[in-house]
């Protein structure tokens, strides 16, 4: 899937998404999120279009799988809702999400807590457990 810049964010802020995900998605600020949470809306937009790369590169080596397979066929997102965020030092943060989606007509739910970390001043997704 690609989008136009001037489209909505599919991460839900309201901006266009060149002025919100895009521009950690692509460009001189590429990977370089500010914190967790926009590093959180950053990924989940990129799920949305497909950016395997982008999410790979973004999650931190020590969990990193080796693949990420792309969406299976007929995924749709709905949504997200950055429920909390909670900043634990300077290199650490939790950031608590729904993202809504639906699959060959069931709606999906996955709420989670992720818990993100701070290296070499780029922010990396580490994991994320169920509340």
């Amino acid at each position: 899937m690609t989008m136009s810049p001037a489209e909505t964010c599919p991460c839900g802020s309201g901006a266009a998404y060149a002025a919100c995900c895009g521009r950690w998605h692509a460009g001189a600020q590429h990977l370089q999120a500010p914190d967790a949470p926009a590093l959180m809306r950053s990924r989940y937009s990129a799920f949305v279009l497909g950016l395997r790369d982008y999410l790979l590169a973004t999650w931190h080596p020590s969990t990193r799988p080796a693949v990420l397979e792309p969406n299976e066929p007929g995924l749709r997102w709905l949504g997200l809702q950055v429920k909390r965020h909670e900043p634990i030092d300077e290199a650490h943060a939790r950031v608590e999400f729904v993202a809504r989606s639906k699959l060959g007509g069931r709606a999906h739910r996955l709420h989670e807590i992720s818990r993100f970390v701070r290296e070499d001043g780029r922010w990396f997704y580490v994991d994320g457990e169920l509340p």
